[in-house]
């Protein structure tokens, strides 16, 4: 049985060897992409056609603090980008994403409770001097991104992605375009669906995140069944096999769910809605019941499609690479002056 949660899951430092693979397309403009997380670090060599040509992973030093982390980015930033100058193909920009509260426009990590950091002007610390411009975002937001241009949203004007696996996150493009609001915008896992419900590590009371996060939906059948702890994994084979606590707190998540997208539909009337993150493994025993659940919430808003991420965990480097490619094609920080 796959749990969903990613602390769960057990990593192991990879290294790279000295050189790209054979097999890799040669002379290629390409750009080395980083997405953090908590818990793993994914980086990838992607050229300009998305195509990734090499993948790398490492385990976060999350536990060592925020100053271990930063200087682990940088190693694997300069890693990457060393494979890539031994090779025949041109770096021409950087990108990393990390979670939390991220200000894209002035390179600031502004807070991350998984990583330990306050205003951080984290793109200026990765700036290499090299001349490559460095692109920072939103691990999240750069998901929707590759989302919308390459998997489960593409062509769609409006999307709402919706990552449920530690916490329950949003990113929402609207008439194409992502929107940003200094870095605040698409937090619906904050959105209160039971106001006297379980304290949310926001330091608020029954936000959804608290009801349909994998880690909630374990935490939650645990407390109701008698047993010291449970994974959404087991919740959803036991929702499969009859259980009905099981049964109980799978369609209290649900309802949940469907009750923030109709928020969301309200407010931005997203064609569809892409479900991702380690939750989104379900599949159907999640996306039925929430398809149906959300017309409810509906009366004259159009309904959106809801439908599984097509990209997996390669979705947050994608997203950086988009990000890397766009820094490099703008004019040169010596041109603007």
């Amino acid at each position: 049985m796959t749990d969903w949660v990613p602390a769960a899951m057990p990593h192991t430092t990879a290294r790279s060897s000295s050189r790209l693979g054979a097999d890799a397309p040669s002379g290629h403009r390409v750009v080395a992409a980083l997405d953090v997380g908590g818990t793993s670090t994914k980086g990838a060599i992607v050229d300009a056609d998305m195509r990734v040509v090499h993948e790398l992973r490492w385990t976060t030093p999350r536990r060592a603090g925020p100053v271990a982390v930063v200087d682990s980015i940088r190693e694997h930033v300069a890693e990457l980008v060393e494979l890539i100058d031994a090779s025949d193909h041109e770096c021409v920009a950087t990108g990393v994403v990390v979670p939390g509260v991220v200000d894209e426009a002035r390179g600031l990590a502004i807070h991350s409770v998984n990583l330990g950091w306050w205003d951080l002007p984290l793109a200026a610390m990765l700036d290499d001097r090299s001349g490559r411009p460095v692109a920072l975002g939103h691990d999240v937001r750069a998901g929707a991104l590759a989302e919308h241009r390459l998997g489960a949203g593409r062509g769609a004007t409006g999307m709402l992605f919706m990552p449920l696996g530690y916490g329950v996150a949003g990113a929402i493009i609207a008439d194409g375009r992502l929107l940003l609001s200094g870095g605040y915008a698409g937090e619906i896992g904050h959105l209160v669906v039971e106001p006297d419900g379980d304290a949310c590590g926001c330091g608020r009371h029954g936000c959804l995140e608290s009801v349909a996060s994998a880690v909630s939906i374990g935490r939650r059948y645990a407390a109701r069944a008698g047993r010291e702890q449970a994974t959404a994994a087991e919740v959803a084979d036991l929702v499969r096999a009859g259980d009905p606590i099981a049964r109980i707190v799978w369609a209290e998540a649900v309802g949940a769910l469907a009750f923030a997208i109709g928020v969301a539909a309200t407010l931005v009337a997203p064609e569809v809605v892409v479900i991702g993150g380690g939750l989104s493994l379900a599949g159907e025993l999640l996306l039925e019941p929430l398809r149906a659940a959300v017309p409810a919430w509906l009366s004259f808003q159009p309904l959106p499609r809801i439908v599984g991420a097509a990209l997996g965990d390669r979705a947050g480097c994608l997203g950086a690479a988009m990000l890397a490619f766009q820094a490099a094609d703008r004019p040169s920080r010596a041109h603007r002056r």
